[in-house]
């Protein structure tokens, strides 16, 4: 090799370290910038909870029956708080999880009729809040900003287990994070860097004096949910990538069986939402997918570019925790209330 191809080699490989350099101080510059934006976040949500009024914990009335008791099992999930269309707003989304939450002591209230429900598990699946930038043209159906979606969502979600704890002597919060509640676009920063997170570790922080309440932390992308011999897997929806406008049925039994071969824990049953329509499906070990829908209504971008809309919804099981299932099911539609 010659003397001057040498030196043009060395020129190449110095600008090439350069190049490597300047990238390297703009990638630290801009995680430094979305880190320092969901620190911002948090901490003015933190502050804004810590000046919140103590909260009263309401307590059940005994039931001192001997009876097998049964479980409840609340699927609370796609709540897309921030979201403003022609029928739903923050104070939509306050208003149809209270009548939620009423529905769910009254149907309650009948199942103990026959047989004791002294406690009560409460799955919380992702997409609490719209985010700002999932998908293009969203910033036309914002009504709140992170901040405001972060302080509004912890604070219904607060509520909603105040209202539990007034019907059950128990309650278990598991939670899940979904896709709107990222901070920037898909990769931008680390996936625990969740609104939907943020909002359960300010509810959790309200009670973390109050033995009734056992909260499981999410640690990874999804969760097993464990009633006693009931065990299911608790995930957001978006993992299953074949959406194409409509609830990807074949897509979901694809991964929920692989799911169920041994890739996570042993479970029997799956819940999700993310696709604001209800569903079931049969899976090859025997249980089943629940897919729950959501609270919000006239959502114009998936009418539009899906062709695709849900009735205003959430979802309330009963489960034997000897036997290991559900023992009934309800969908409690929550259009009625405007």
């Amino acid at each position: 090799m010659s003397l001057e191809r040498e030196i043009q080699l060395e020129q190449e490989l110095a600008e090439l370290r350069a190049a490597l350099q300047r990238q390297q101080r703009a990638t630290a510059k801009a995680k430094a910038k979305t880190d320092s934006l969901a620190e911002a976040v948090y901490q003015a949500a933190r502050d804004a909870m810590l000046t919140a009024p103590k909260i009263t914990i309401p307590k059940p009335r005994a039931d001192r029956r001997r009876t097998q008791a049964e479980v409840a099992l609340v699927h609370a999930t796609d709540w897309q708080v921030g979201k403003h269309t022609s029928g739903y707003s923050i104070d939509t989304a306050r208003a149809r999880i209270g009548e939620f939450a009423r529905k769910v002591g009254e149907i309650t209230a009948i199942q103990r009729a026959d047989h004791p429900v002294k406690a009560c598990h409460l799955l919380l699946g992702g997409d609490m809040v719209e985010g700002t930038s999932i998908f293009p043209g969203q910033a036309f159906e914002v009504e709140a900003h992170l901040f405001e979606q972060l302080v509004a969502t912890a604070s219904m979600i607060e509520q909603l287990v105040c209202d539990l704890l007034a019907e059950f002597e128990t309650v278990d919060v598991w939670e899940e994070i979904g896709n709107h509640g990222r901070i920037g676009r898909r990769g931008e920063m680390p996936a625990g860097d969740n609104i939907d997170r943020m909002a359960y570790y300010l509810a959790s922080q309200r009670f973390a004096a109050e033995p009734r309440v056992v909260w499981h932390d999410l640690q990874s992308w999804y969760q097993i949910v464990e009633i006693g011999a009931y065990r299911a897997l608790l995930i957001h929806g978006d993992e299953i990538k074949s959406f194409g406008g409509n609830v990807p049925a074949f897509g979901i039994l694809r991964k929920a069986n692989a799911w169920s071969s041994g890739v996570v824990e042993p479970f029997l049953d799956a819940y999700m939402g993310h696709y604001h329509q209800i569903m079931t499906l049969q899976m090859a070990n025997g249980g089943r997918v629940f897919v729950t829908g959501s609270p919000e209504s006239h959502n114009e971008y998936a009418r539009e570019f899906v062709a695709a809309t849900g009735k205003p919804s959430q979802r309330l099981h009963f489960v034997d925790p000897k036997r290991g299932r559900v023992t009934s099911e309800h969908i409690v539609w929550l259009d009625h209330i405007a």
